[in-house]
């Protein structure tokens, strides 16, 4: 009986003793498994942070190593796209850049409810990785319920790979892609138009093609302009390396242009940022210096759009500029919006079309400046805008930008009151 009873204890202490070294594995796989993710994860956080010091501080080693300025397919993508292909296929169709936006601006809160964005992108033969990192950037820090849609405009592009591969990678985005091709090139202000016309959001939110949106830059935008339907706002355009493709922090500046109509950058007064809100104070602005700005869709209607007679690109952020200011709109820079941009892709097209941007120029000076198209300082314009030279069409008519002048008694200003 009592060896019974031994075998019977015996049995049930190695059984307790299995279950328990079980469960000390067990435990002990699991404890293993949570290191190993944090490993990875701290892995992760000090790459994301190496790569933000890369691309904020532009160490020299970091450029030479990536960068052979004599390599001939270097060349040839810089003059092909504006930027260095060779870097653009090794990053691929996303990354994630440093945040940009000031501590003040980190700390803000939008609301949850806000108007909805149709993104509108046009698109000429650019490099095929840049467009899906500028698509993949709106749809990866866009909240969802604000992103009404995403709209690319291709104007005619003769690239092999924007036509049926830019079809199979779009269907990675779930829909919210809606691909136009132009039936011939319309040029981007047309290009422009033609999106906005199949837009459904609540604001239009025009962006280059060769652009990567920063963390929470469509709040600022739309909590503008739905506190003000007139307030026309542009994010800070940060700067993208045409050769290393890195991400650079602007200063805050504003738009301007010069009696030649160039547009410009110029510095923010100390005083506008010494207020409560410091560096995310919105910028009185008096011109956007580029295609990226956000605008109610109906506003942007109400305006006449872009002046219709306008060909390919080039003066279109003056006129409109212009047309916002003298109409009783508003133009803002906001600080906390941020948007990363390589401007010599987008120059190679005005360089391309520098014809058209002159006669464009020319139509801005006949329409909107009134007496100021004889005045001395306007001296590159002065002759053309008394007598236009002949074969130069201006198409200068009452149904066009004319008419949204004289029905918005749309008035030039002094002087100055654009900066308060």
């Amino acid at each position: 009986m009592k060896s019974v009873i031994t075998q019977c204890l015996f049995c049930g202490f190695l059984a307790i003793g299995l279950w328990a070294s079980m469960l000390l594995l067990v435990l002990h796989l699991e404890q293993e498994d949570m290191l190993e993710n944090e490993k990875e994860e701290l892995l992760k956080k000090k790459s994301l942070g190496r790569n933000a010091h890369q691309q904020t501080h532009h160490s020299e080693g970091f450029t030479h190593d990536k960068v052979n300025v004599s390599d001939p397919e270097l060349i040839q993508g810089l003059r092909r796209y504006g930027l260095n292909a060779i870097m653009s296929r090794r990053l691929g169709i996303e990354r994630e850049v440093p945040d940009s936006r000031d501590k003040i601006c980190q700390q803000k809160h939008y609301p949850f409810k806000l108007p909805t964005a149709s993104i509108i992108i046009c698109f000429y033969n650019e490099e095929f990785n840049t467009l899906l990192r500028a698509v993949s950037s709106v749809m990866n820090l866009s909240p969802q319920h604000l992103l009404e849609e995403i709209i690319l405009v291709d104007d005619m592009s003769e690239f092999d790979d924007l036509k049926d591969k830019l079809d199979y990678y779009l269907e990675i985005f779930r829909g919210k892609v809606k691909l136009i091709r132009n039936k011939k090139r319309e040029g981007f202000i047309r290009s422009k138009m033609i999106g906005a016309s199949r837009a459904s959001g609540d604001i239009l939110v025009f962006l280059e093609s060769h652009c990567e949106v920063n963390r929470v830059w469509l709040e600022p935008l739309l909590h503008a302009i739905a506190k003000d339907h007139k307030m026309v706002v542009c994010p800070i355009i940060d700067v993208i390396n045409e050769l290393t493709l890195d991400y650079m922090v602007a200063p805050i500046v504003r738009g301007a242009f010069d009696w030649n109509l160039n547009i410009r950058w110029d510095n923010v007064f100390s005083y506008e940022l010494d207020g409560p809100e410091g560096p995310s104070t919105p910028i009185r602005s008096p011109a956007m210096t580029g295609g990226i700005f956000a605008i109610h869709r109906h506003y942007f209607n109400e305006l006449g759009q872009y002046d219709k007679g306008m060909d390919i690109c080039g003066g279109e952020n003056v006129e409109l500029s212009l047309r916002i200011w003298m109409c009783g709109g508003q133009l803002f820079i906001l600080p906390c919006s941020r948007v990363g941009c390589n401007s010599k892709a987008l120059s190679q097209h005005r360089l391309a079309n520098q014809s058209a941007l002159s006669r464009n120029l020319l139509r801005v000076v006949h329409v909107w400046l009134d007496e100021y198209k004889i005045d001395p300082h306007l001296h590159s314009f002065h002759n053309l805008a008394i007598a236009p030279p002949a074969g130069t069409k201006l198409h200068l008519s009452p149904s066009g930008a004319f008419q949204v002048k004289v029905s918005h008694h749309c008035q030039l200003m002094q002087e100055g009151s654009l900066l308060g």
